[in-house]
């Protein structure tokens, strides 16, 4: 906590910077004319829980299964918190070494259509994701050990320990079901 010694002492210029943007904000929010209240900005809409944020939820690999050439992993993410919230979409998914840096690219998006799936605590909902089941028509990469998972809507990730070759260039996850 920052304790001023005497009325004339500044605030750190960091402190002040980030003040004055929090104060511009409101302004610019509110409306400096305006007699109307403002809108409430994390309001849900019409019984649409709030979108789950990384500390909500709890990520976890299902079993590995193979099946005509593919093998395919589940991604579970649980809601740990004590409210309802919402998933939507893709999840970002890559394999990283032991010293996270990224293996190859990025898991492609299937291309299935999706629809908000609405967690209620403790309950899950998943995500597959799939490679090729061995070097068939592509080499393999090395094998990573762990997974960089953002839920969907997430500008943060989480690492979740997992053993993972991408091979043959193959490396897809499908959107966020119930």
């Amino acid at each position: 906590m920052f304790r001023s010694s005497s009325p004339s002492s500044r605030l750190p210029s960091r402190v002040t910077a980030v003040t004055l943007t929090a104060v511009l904000a409101g302004l610019g929010a509110a409306g400096t004319a305006s007699s109307s209240p403002p809108a409430a900005a994390a309001a849900p809409t019409s019984g649409s829980p709030r979108t789950c944020a990384l500390s909500d939820l709890y990520l976890s690999m299902g079993r590995k299964e193979g099946a005509a050439g593919s093998l395919y992993w589940t991604v579970r993410f649980t809601n740990t918190s004590t409210t309802s919230c919402s998933l939507r979409g893709y999840p970002g998914v890559s394999a990283l070494d032991t010293a996270h840096r990224q293996i190859g690219p990025a898991a492609h998006h299937t291309g299935e259509h999706y629809s908000t799936v609405r967690l209620a605590p403790a309950h899950s909902a998943s995500a597959v994701i799939r490679t090729t089941n061995g070097p068939l028509g592509g080499p393999c990469l090395p094998t990573g050990t762990y997974l960089r998972i953002y839920p969907p809507g997430s500008y943060h990730a989480t690492l979740v320990p997992a053993h993972w070759t991408i091979c043959s260039h193959l490396f897809d996850v499908s959107p966020i079901k119930a």
